[in-house]
């Protein structure tokens, strides 16, 4: 009886490392709590994706492209978060208010930050909770009413957790692009090697959608 050979295995590939920045801070608002349970681990895996990755395959003016977008898209939310913290602050001084709120359940956030993208969008979060605890004063002195202030804060959260998708969504079409273009078992080795998943999620019809809207924008302001 006759014995198959052992097959030689293949050797483990060394993990890629990298730089990172490691910040830790407090966070207070419930709505930029959520954001970072809800958005921002997959937001920092397809922003790094999008950092290196592609790099990696020699995609070197489509990441450009991609980051140019995402840096413009995460100025443009940060200004406006900015300019509503401002409003509100302006309020909050004209009726003499100087006390800030503590809050009961506050969460300790440890943001690594490998890009700086993600730098970006860490800062974004912690504009965000400064804006709502200048709101969160303002209703507990009855400067705005209940109404009022749930739905800003609900539309708030939901701005920066619009964004986060969207740029998932870029991430996932970049990927998808490599693949038809012949680099596909490439990508799956740079992704392995740098921690992340061989594949991301597939793209669905609402996020397709999401995308083309958004190359519709960006030529229009072109």
């Amino acid at each position: 009886m006759s014995e198959t050979a052992p097959q030689p295995k293949s050797a483990p590939r060394r993990a890629i490392s990298r730089p990172i920045f490691q910040r830790t801070f407090a966070v207070n608002s419930e709505q930029a709590i959520r954001v970072i349970r809800n958005s921002y681990h997959r937001l920092m895996v397809s922003l790094y994706a999008i950092d290196v990755i592609l790099r990696i395959i020699g995609r070197e003016e489509t990441v450009d492209e991609i980051e140019s977008l995402v840096s413009q898209m995460i100025v443009e939310c940060a200004e406006q978060l900015q300019q509503e913290k401002s409003r509100l602050e302006k309020l909050k001084a004209d009726n003499g208010i100087t006390e800030t709120p503590t809050y009961t359940h506050p969460r300790e956030f440890v943001a690594k930050i490998a890009s700086p993208q993600i730098a970006q969008f860490v800062e974004l979060i912690r504009l965000l909770d400064q804006l709502m605890i200048v709101m969160d004063t303002l209703w507990l002195c009855q400067v705005i009413s209940n109404k009022h202030c749930i739905e800003a804060r609900l539309q708030w959260q939901q701005r920066l957790q619009r964004l986060a998708n969207k740029i998932v969504t870029m991430e996932k079409h970049a990927h998808q692009a490599a693949y038809e273009q012949g680099h596909g078992e490439a990508v799956r080795l740079a992704r392995q090697e740098s921690g992340l998943l061989a594949e991301p999620e597939r793209l669905s019809e609402e996020e397709d959608s999401v995308i083309d809207q958004t190359d519709s924008d960006k030529a229009g302001a072109q």
